[in-house]
C-alpha cells in the first residue's frame, strides 16, 4: 500500500500532462485562422508521390520548390484571399506549374511545350485546394469539409495535428473521397497532405524547409520562362 498512492499519483500526473499536450480540433482550427490572417507568402521544398493501389507502391517522388503569395490585401475587395502559386519541379523531370489570374500554366522544358488551362467558373474551387494549410483558414475549411481530428503525429521532427477532411460536395467526393492534412501545431500550416481517390490511389505531398513571409519572394518567381520555340496549347480553347 505504501507504493500504491505514489504510483497512482504519478500515473495521474502523466495522464494530465498527456491531456494538456493533446490539442482539440477547435484549437487547431484557431491556429490555422491565426496563420491565415498573417499569411502573405510561403516557400518550401516539396515532394510529391502517387500511390498506385494495383501494385501497392508509391511511384518515384517528384521534388522541387513551391511558392505561394497572397494577392491583394486583407479588407480589400477580395479580402486578400486570392492566391498565386508556382511549383518548380526539378526531379525526375523538370516541370513548372503556375496558377495566377484564374489560369493554370504548365511548362515542360523537355518537350518545350506550354499548356494553358482556364479555370473559369471553377477558379474559386481550384483555389480552395491551393490554400489547404497555406493561407487557408480553419473557418473556411469547415465550410467545405466535415473536419475531424485524428490525433497527433510527428512529421520530420514537427509535432503535427492530423486532420481528416470529408468533402461536403458530391462533385468533389467523386474526385477525392477524403483529404488528410498534417498541421504544424506551432505555426498552423501544413507539413504533409494526402489526397485519397475513390479508386484507392492517393497523392502524398510533403513540405520541408518552409519559409513564411520572409524573405519576400521576387515577382520573377511567378512567371513561366519559355523559349522562342515554345509550343503553346490550350485544351479548353
Amino acid at each position: 500500500m505504501t507504493l500504491f498512492f505514489p504510483l497512482f499519483l504519478a500515473a495521474l500526473s502523466l495522464l494530465s500532462a498527456a491531456q494538456q499536450q493533446t490539442p482539440s480540433l477547435e484549437s487547431v482550427l484557431k491556429k490555422m485562422d491565426a496563420a491565415a490572417a498573417n499569411f502573405q507568402s510561403a516557400q518550401a521544398n516539396v515532394s510529391r508521390q502517387q500511390y498506385e493501389r494495383v501494385i501497392q507502391e508509391l511511384d518515384i517522388p517528384q521534388s522541387g520548390v513551391v511558392y505561394y503569395r497572397r494577392e491583394g490585401k486583407a479588407g480589400g475587395k477580395d479580402n486578400g484571399k486570392s492566391i498565386e502559386m508556382k511549383l518548380d519541379l526539378t526531379k525526375p523531370d523538370a516541370k513548372s506549374v503556375l496558377f495566377s489570374g484564374g489560369d493554370i500554366k504548365v511548362y515542360e522544358p523537355k518537350i518545350d511545350q506550354l499548356t494553358i488551362y482556364h479555370a473559369g467558373k471553377n477558379r474559386a474551387e481550384f483555389e480552395s485546394y491551393l490554400v489547404l494549410g497555406f493561407g487557408g483558414s480553419g473557418q473556411d475549411l469547415v465550410k467545405s469539409f466535415d473536419v475531424s481530428l485524428q490525433g497527433t503525429e510527428t512529421i520530420d521532427n514537427v509535432a503535427s495535428a492530423k486532420l481528416q477532411l470529408i468533402p461536403k460536395s458530391d462533385k468533389v467526393r467523386a474526385t477525392f473521397k477524403q483529404i488528410l492534412l498534417w498541421i504544424d501545431l506551432d505555426r498552423g500550416i501544413s507539413v504533409q497532405q494526402q489526397f485519397d481517390q475513390p479508386d484507392g490511389n492517393y497523392l502524398l505531398v510533403k513540405y520541408s524547409a518552409i519559409q513564411l513571409n520572409n524573405p519576400k519572394i521576387p515577382n520573377e518567381v511567378f512567371r513561366i520562362k519559355t523559349t522562342s520555340k515554345t509550343q503553346t496549347v490550350s485544351p479548353q480553347g
